[in-house]
């Protein structure tokens, strides 16, 4: 357990954040007062004043301290300066440093999107990086090279007069082990799917109604998995789309048919003919144990099968996931994985770095299972995505990795998904309907608001004009 002391809690979530970068799964205790140091691994004491900040790190007789000059108040100037003090201490009472320095937000490559809006050369992010953030120099060209592959992509399309569009399907064959999204079991809801399709249609009627003088650049059918619903149900939700939004302009059309078990030729068929433009089918591993042990009903035959069909039909951009650091996995099994994914040539990897959120099966099994990814994991899977000729092109970052990584996605040229970009890099509004969906509304001074849907598929259904009028009311507040 640690102890953090404050006499005021201008930045504590920042401290905390830093702190549980370093000591991932930890107790912090918080106070305004002096505590027994024997009860805790170490303590950490800020106490700010007008013109110097004194941070002490104090575990048994040792005592380390940084002070920080400048105005505490003037969080444009001081936050960072703080972080870096912090990160300082840390790094020596623990001797570890962290791959991404003081940076603990998800989204590393904004820093560099905007620098390059101002002009700024490579070298200039990378020293940035390094020096303001204290990043790693692989971290600092890994986000570089990211963050102008966004730029490029972007360059021609006006995104800036659209706006995203993301449909959830809050349902899904089962729950896998590491699963925090939201995700019921199709066989215990099947009864129930029509009454959701039904609410769901209703915003993305209100939806169009509202953005009818904005064009949608990218359309993603998430969950859940969207491939559990019937050719019939599929048919009917695509129907009611392209009644809303104009396809023909539409830049791409994303479906997450992850599952191989959900998948079938009739409903790849209905994808098709509706002008989904890319899918993905994710395996997360190619390894039949720990397919087995993260709860998926199906094979890793069965996910060639699923993709070779996907082929057959057409699908010419089609994008697998994988996660490194699963239960029982180390780099023998990543190697198995890449293996099959090399044989079957997707169009575009994701590599994921195992995150355990809160609400994740796993999270309740830490004693039972050894599970994170290393280094030479992350490292191996990377290259592996470099010898297929694929370049990174959008990443991300999650609370609670092990080892502090990062989730790159992997692409062929011209394959890259934009709305990966466009929610990541919050360029423009990312309008979300279903149960669980989250939208994001860029307002004035690109100060983004969001507005959250229900999670429970039954209150969802039941308070679908409350849904409604949140939208209505923050898109209101907005003109």
């Amino acid at each position: 357990m640690i102890g953090l002391i404050q006499n005021e809690t201008l930045y504590e979530y920042d401290i905390r954040s830093l702190i549980l970068a370093f000591c991932i799964g930890e107790k912090i205790e918080l106070s305004s007062e002096e505590v027994d140091n024997s009860i805790y691994d170490f303590i950490c004491r800020v106490f700010y004043a007008q013109e110097e900040t004194l941070l002490e790190l104090c575990a048994g007789e040792t005592v380390l301290s940084e002070k920080v000059k400048g105005n505490c108040r003037d969080k444009k100037q001081f936050k960072n300066k703080l972080k870096a003090a912090l990160y300082r201490l840390l790094s020596r009472h623990l001797n570890k440093k962290l791959p991404w320095g003081t940076l603990n937000g998800i989204r590393p490559t904004k820093l560099v999107f905007e620098d390059c809006a101002l002009g700024k050369s490579r070298e200039e992010m990378e020293a940035k990086l390094r020096k303001q953030y204290l990043v790693s120099q692989e971290k600092a060209e890994l986000c570089v090279t990211v963050g102008l592959k966004e730029t490029q992509l972007l360059k021609d399309i006006a995104y800036g007069k659209g706006y995203s569009l993301y449909v959830g399907i809050p349902f899904c064959p089962s729950t896998c082990l590491y699963c925090s999204f939201t995700s019921y079991p199709i066989s215990a809801y099947k009864e129930y799917v029509d009454q959701y399709l039904d609410a769901l249609l209703k915003e993305i009627r209100y939806v169009g109604d509202q953005y009818k003088d904005r064009q949608v650049v990218s359309l993603y059918v998430g969950g859940g998995t969207p491939t559990t619903l019937s050719p019939k149900q599929l048919g009917s939700l695509f129907g009611e789309l392209r009644q809303c939004f104009d396809f023909n302009r539409i830049r791409e059309i994303t479906v997450e048919a992850g599952r191989p078990d959900s998948i079938t030729p009739e409903k790849l068929v209905v994808l098709a003919e509706n002008g989904v433009t890319r899918i993905s089918i994710n395996p997360q591993t190619m390894n039949n144990d720990t397919l087995k042990r993260i709860g998926r009903n199906h094979t890793a035959q069965d996910v060639a099968d699923s993709f070779e069909t996907a082929r057959k039909l057409g699908f010419d951009n089609i994008n697998m996931d994988t996660i490194c650091g699963l239960p029982g996995e180390g780099i023998k099994e990543l190697e198995t994985t890449f293996g099959a994914l090399k044989q079957l040539m997707p169009d575009s990897i994701t590599v994921h770095a195992l995150a355990i959120k809160r609400s994740a099966p796993l999270n309740q099994m830490r004693e039972q299972y050894s599970f994170g990814a290393d280094e030479q994991m992350i490292q191996y899977a990377q290259d592996a995505c470099f010898s297929m000729e694929m370049e990174p092109y959008y990443m991300y970052r999650q609370k609670n990795i092990p080892g502090n990584f990062e989730n790159i996605g992997f692409s062929l040229e011209e394959k890259e998904c934009l709305y990966n970009i466009l929610i990541m890099e919050e360029l423009h509004d990312i309008v979300a309907v279903g149960a669980g969906a989250s939208s994001k509304f860029l307002g004035p001074g690109k100060n983004v608001q969001r507005v959250e849907n229900l999670k429970d598929v039954r209150q969802y259904t039941e308070r679908i004009g409350e849904m409604i009028l949140r939208k209505d009311k923050l898109l209101k507040s907005m003109c």
